[in-house]
């Protein structure tokens, strides 16, 4: 009987992957037979990443930036041309922006959010459905946050951004009926990170800055999560085991947004 969690021979492309959750995931999906075209804008990040890969791993990195609708049209292509399909995709990219208050965030600060969390997402979902749409199949993962789910102080551009994500995500399953094609996000909560550690050394700045164990009695599960722990949840949508999910946010948060 075949493992229906293996990905042996798809084709997986992960924007961010330079990043703690994009590097860990796609170890864990090489690590369960997929061929990684690794995307990032930081080209020494990402060759770091690919060369922490398994050996055996066939793997091609692109350097991209996804707010550039020529380049994620790009590294689209250049996954078909070397391997001849797209079978996964984690459209992973994203950024916090700045940590303040409404009233002090400029334009184009908030413009950049958007760009990178928003548009990055709707122009990989643009060039990467055409591909799976052809091939009546493939899954697509995008990274949301809870901060998509509820409103968070300080970083509200940060959550109006993985809010329109989640959006996205439910509208691109509904255009996929018909098809084996799904479409689900990923809701990743306070986890150890860059980005985390970059949120609330900004809010420090503020009056009334957050002890650490303050921050995690919030958590049901009473520690911050792993990377890991994401990536596991984005290989099980990649996987046939979520042969009917779709058009779902899948929370990785401890229980943080039980309540």
């Amino acid at each position: 009987m075949p493992d229906r969690i293996r990905l042996d021979g798809r084709i997986a492309v992960v924007t961010g992957a330079a990043g703690v959750i994009g590097s860990a995931t796609i170890g864990l999906l090489a690590e369960r037979g997929a061929r990684i075209v690794a995307v990032d804008r930081k080209r020494e990040e990402l060759e770091a990443a690919i060369n922490a890969l398994p050996s055996s791993a066939e793997a091609l990195a692109v350097v991209a930036d996804v707010t550039e609708e020529d380049e994620v049209a790009d590294y689209v292509r250049a996954a078909v041309d070397r391997f001849g399909s797209v079978d996964v995709f984690y459209n992973n990219a994203g950024i916090e922006g700045e940590v303040k208050p409404i009233t002090r965030y400029s334009l184009e600060a908030f413009r950049k959010v958007i760009d990178v969390n928003v548009v990055g997402v709707f122009l990989g979902l643009k060039h990467v459905l055409p591909v799976m749409l052809k091939q009546n199949r493939g899954s697509i993962i995008n990274t949301a946050s809870i901060a998509g789910l509820v409103g968070s102080p300080q970083i509200a551009v940060y959550s109006a951004s993985k809010h329109a994500v989640i959006g996205l995500t439910k509208s691109a399953a509904w255009e996929c009926t018909g098809t084996d094609v799904r479409v689900n996000c990923v809701c990743p909560g306070l986890i150890d990170s860059r980005m985390l550690s970059a949120i609330l050394d900004g809010r420090k700045a503020g009056n009334a800055p957050t002890p650490p164990e303050k921050i995690v009695e919030r958590i049901p599960a009473r520690r911050l999560g792993l990377a890991s722990e994401v990536a596991s949840i984005v290989a099980f949508l990649a996987s046939d085991e979520a042969s009917y999910v779709s058009g779902s946010a899948y929370t990785v948060d401890g229980g943080r947004t039980a309540a």
